[in-house]
């Protein structure tokens, strides 16, 4: 099985109002996203899939969401946490890629820090 990998950054704010503790407070993180496609044959180039068109596809659905308040999203109801982020990117890039390369997209990652990530996978 072959896996492939992009990341980027965006910076946003939220709260969770569902919380209780010191998140419940507005606050910013500098979030990390990685983009995992998977799959079992490479292109006639040798290649899953072409890393310039991952970043391509990454860069757009982040800024959507970049310097922004994601509560102010309806998407996330108030509570943006990092497991909704991962879900909301791997449906927005989902649209994004042709219908034949789908089943490639296996995971996103959304790190709060460098201790602190959430995933929402395809399988």
């Amino acid at each position: 099985m072959y896996k492939v990998r992009v990341e980027e950054e965006f910076s946003a704010a939220h709260f969770l109002s569902h919380y209780k503790g010191k998140c419940e407070k507005l606050h910013g993180h500098n979030y990390r996203v990685r983009l995992w496609f998977c799959g079992e044959k490479l292109d006639d180039g040798g290649m899953l899939f072409d890393f310039s068109i991952l970043k391509k596809l990454l860069r757009e659905v982040l800024s959507i969401l970049d310097h922004s308040n994601l509560n102010d999203m309806e998407v996330f109801s108030g509570d943006p946490s990092a497991e909704r982020i991962a879900k909301f990117i791997f449906e927005e890039i989902q649209k994004k890629i042709p219908a034949s390369e789908k089943e490639l997209l296996w995971a996103v990652d959304v790190f709060e820090n460098s201790r602190s990530m959430a995933r929402y996978s395809s399988r």
